[in-house]
């Protein structure tokens, strides 16, 4: 690889580690492809305070930490430390996590490894990398996932993170309905561009759904339902386990595959087991936990019909895998969900909180003609490369400096900048 290609520093506190190996891999996905053709580091800040081991006694899956170093696929990944309490000063967050980076960041520079920053979520992470940037003289980009959304709509977070939309040279967003969050706060339309997830076509592809289904013990005949997430309120499992038993008075006797284990967000292991002993669903929803990537397409083949009932995304992955796996999609209609499940020959979108809705969609889908190679080919017009492609002429014409440098813009949501 030649070093006139401008290196690129990813900075994001979910990036994968051997304590966390599920996290963020959605980010890591990208960032690694555009390695192959840039020069690439990773430094992901890891948030830390004195006595988050006493509180892993009570909540084992909280703040597990992370190495400080790891080689992973050939990229250097670098875990620093930043001071953040759990709940508390939120809105330092994004300054404390610029501190922590910065030492890294510094002898990146210093080695010839630093010529643009890319920042991954608006806040705090997008903060710190404008602030990083101003200091170190190179440009910065942020990718918007989702959490802008939520932020955005804080009094207290909202100011910072348009302060971080409007000090970086280029925005990202992995839907149009982010791009319209940031237009909202303010930022001009030429600045954010809208590039979206991509999927693995080599890692998701359909096999035999009679051998799928023999290796986790479901019967041949069964109507299959599967759901892959974190495990937290938010991916709403539990919403899509409170639609079984209308579905079986219905007369559809479904199986549930929930594929997933804890998540930054939150661990909702033990709550949805009882909801399923309570329901008395214990032979119809399988927890199968965490799948590798590599595994993941055999547990999707195995099933009819991918759901997901979740309260906000950006754009989710997973629909795109799902789909090179030949599975319709049933989701709600939030964040950029509607973008990926774009047509009816793809799935049904359904009202977020409807669950009479989604019931019906359920039923529908499970009971649909599908055109699985159609849908197969959807997924396949969603390739990385092109993604790729176009990141990478992305960054070497930021670092070229021939993209625009940012600019205020003045209205109610935007904050006079420093």
């Amino acid at each position: 690889m030649s070093r006139s290609a401008p290196a690129v520093v990813v900075i994001s506190s979910l990036f994968p580690s051997q304590v966390q190996p599920g996290a963020g891999l959605f980010i890591r996905e990208r960032a690694f492809r555009l390695g192959r053709r840039l020069p690439l580091a990773v430094v992901a800040p890891s948030p830390w305070f004195p006595m988050q081991g006493l509180v892993r006694r009570w909540r084992p899956g909280f703040r597990p930490g992370a190495p400080r170093h790891e080689i992973q696929q050939g990229v250097d990944v670098w875990y620093p430390r930043y001071p953040s309490v759990p709940g508390l000063l939120k809105r330092l967050d994004g300054w404390a996590m610029a501190m922590g980076a910065w030492p890294r960041l510094r002898a990146l520079q210093r080695a010839g490894r630093l010529d643009a920053l890319d920042a991954h979520f608006g806040y705090p992470d997008g903060l710190a990398a404008t602030l990083l940037g101003r200091r170190l003289g190179v440009p910065v980009t942020i990718t918007l996932r989702g959490t802008e959304v939520r932020h955005a709509a804080d009094p207290v977070l909202r100011p910072l993170l348009v302060r971080a939309l409007l000090s970086a040279e280029r925005l990202f967003a992995v839907s149009e309905s982010l791009r319209q969050v940031a237009l909202g706060l303010g930022v001009a339309p030429e600045r954010v561009r809208v590039v979206g997830n991509g999927v693995d076509l080599s890692r998701f592809r359909p096999v035999d759904r009679g051998q799928a289904r023999a290796q986790l013990g479901l019967p041949a005949a069964a109507r299959v339902l599967v759901s892959v997430g974190g495990l937290c309120e938010r991916k709403g499992f539990h919403r899509v386990i409170d639609c079984l038993p209308a579905l079986r008075a219905q007369g559809t006797d479904a199986h549930l595959l929930v594929v997933g284990g804890p998540s930054p967000e939150g661990d909702w292991t033990e709550r949805l087991r009882a909801q399923v002993c309570r329901l008395g669903l214990h032979d119809r929803v399988h927890f199968t936990g965490p799948v590798p990537p590599d595994d993941l397409h055999r547990v999707l083949s195995a099933a009819d019909v991918f759901v997901l009932a979740t309260r906000n995304e950006g754009w989710a992955n997973v629909f795109l895998e799902a789909m090179a796996c030949g599975l319709p999609v049933v989701t709600t209609d939030v964040g950029g969900n509607a973008e990926v499940v774009c047509r009816p020959e793809l799935g049904i979108v359904v009202p977020f909180g409807d669950s009479v809705a989604l019931t019906a969609a359920l039923h529908a889908a499970l009971h649909g003609s599908w055109d699985r190679a159609a849908i197969r080919a959807h997924a396949e017009a969603h390739a990385w490369d092109g993604r790729i492609d176009v990141l990478e002429a992305e960054f070497r014409a930021l670092c070229r400096g021939s993209l625009p440098r940012p600019s205020a813009v003045t209205g109610p949501s935007a904050p006079r900048r420093p």
